[in-house]
């Protein structure tokens, strides 16, 4: 901090109350989230009782005395925004991680209230990733909020760098909660080689970083987006992961304030808390907020407190599952839905895209049923045999993360595959479409 922003600042040196990760002290005039120097480490109040200040300190209190000073800052986490945001890497404090220049644009406060539902309006364009699995059967939609939920082995990092540099946005913003250096190094050396470091904005926590430093990140990160959405008008993505990593760092603080824990050791507050969050997704006249979450699972348990309660949130799910038929992660089409996708579908895309979608699923899903009555010993029809047979392709051509095509491309490759396994009749698809797009080589 400054020594102008310091100098007429009172300093309190006796401090009451000390554990792992919050002290306590008695002071006037405090505000709730207001930014400290605890004995020079940051902190933040997240507690007052009369005069009694509890500072929540980011690095953890070890080593701190109770005669050490504390210094009130006077305000709650900031950030400066500007043009010069775009192509950067920040810590939790929005502070230059990449060896560039401090920011210099006007300062706001983070995590403000969500945006006033007369402002909002009804999402209605596309916003394309790139990954078939998404874009075809559970299509994203501008101001929406929706999580990929996936075990902790799985490659969501790929995929979220793949959604970054592929998807039909004008700003991306990341925000890296926990992130191992190769894995931040990743995300810096991908976004580099492709030359798209100009539209893009990153807030990291890495695991080298004190955990509770990651409770700042997807504010700094809706800071930002907010900025670009209202004061430039642009349809702006924010990536998110991972928010289980977020939530543990909700529990430690919790924890360690002695409040009575909830489901999983979360604490009670984490359905408010994330809300406080996802709620930041908003479509405007001009400009959009669109947040893609990560959130990783805990052996697939899908019941845990941190999916259960994001999934009452968001407006719906992106399931990472790995198919062993093609050795490849896939986006799962059973257990994947997107809430909004009919506001876009066959409105913002091809005409047949529905009946194309549905079909697609119904014939995985007798691939399916065809499966568990292989796996019973029973003998399966020629159409099962062939439902079987699209699956695998199915997956392979369309539901693996690394397909990246346009909406187009995806669902003339869905009409090749009906084509190469089944009868037209067999479809059920509207014979308009059948007759327009069917293949002429089957």
């Amino acid at each position: 901090m400054t020594d102008q922003a310091t100098a007429f600042t009172k300093v309190y040196t006796k401090i009451e109350q000390i554990s792992k990760a919050t002290c306590a002290l008695r002071a006037r005039g405090v505000m709730n989230e207001e930014m400290a120097l605890v004995a020079g480490r940051p902190a933040q109040v997240v507690k007052i009782q009369g005069d009694l200040v509890t500072l929540q300190v980011f690095s953890g209190t070890q080593g701190i005395g109770t005669d050490v000073d504390v210094l009130f800052l006077g305000e709650p986490p900031t950030l400066r925004v500007g043009a010069d945001l775009s192509g950067r890497f920040f810590n939790a404090y929005g502070k230059p991680i990449d060896g560039g220049p401090d920011l210099e644009g006007e300062k706001i406060q983070i995590g403000g209230p969500s945006v006033n539902p007369v402002r909002r309006k009804q999402p209605s364009e596309l916003i394309s990733t790139g990954i078939a699995g998404i874009d075809l059967n559970n299509s994203l939609v501008t101001g929406q909020k929706i999580p990929f939920f996936a075990d902790s082995d799985q490659p969501f990092n790929q995929v979220m760098a793949t959604v970054a540099l592929r998807a039909g946005a004008d700003r991306i913003i990341l925000g890296g909660m926990g992130l191992s250096n190769d894995d931040y190094l990743y995300y810096r050396r991908v976004f580099e080689d492709a030359g798209a470091l100009e539209r893009i904005t990153c807030f990291i926590n890495t695991t080298d970083d004190p955990p509770v430093e990651r409770l700042l990140i997807p504010d700094m990160s809706l800071a930002a987006a907010e900025y670009f959405a209202v004061e430039r008008t642009e349809n702006v993505l924010v990536l998110l992961t991972d928010m289980t990593l977020y939530c543990d760092a909700l529990s430690i603080v919790s924890n360690r304030m002695d409040q009575i824990p909830s489901k999983d050791s979360m604490p009670g507050s984490l359905y408010s808390d994330l809300a406080k969050i996802y709620e930041k997704a908003v479509q405007f006249e001009k400009g959009s907020i669109t947040i893609i979450a990560v959130t990783t699972l805990s052996g697939g348990d899908i019941t845990h407190a941190i999916p259960d309660n994001t999934g009452y949130i968001t407006e719906g799910q992106l399931f990472l599952r790995r198919n062993t038929d093609i050795s490849k992660v896939i986006i799962d089409p059973f257990r994947s839905l997107s809430r909004l996708k009919q506001l876009v579908i066959g409105k913002r895309t091809r005409e047949d895209h529905a009946q194309v979608m549905n079909a697609g699923v119904r014939l995985y899903a007798d691939a399916a049923n065809a499966r568990t009555k292989q796996e019973n010993g029973f003998d399966l029809t020629d159409y099962d045999e062939r439902t079987l047979k699209f699956a695998r392709d199915y997956a392979r051509e369309l539901l693996a993360i690394d397909i990246n095509i346009g909406v187009d491309r995806m669902l003339d490759t869905s009409w090749k595959l009906f084509a190469r396994h089944f009868k037209k009749e067999e479809l059920g698809v509207r014979q308009q479409y059948v007759e327009k797009y069917w293949p002429n080589e089957t």
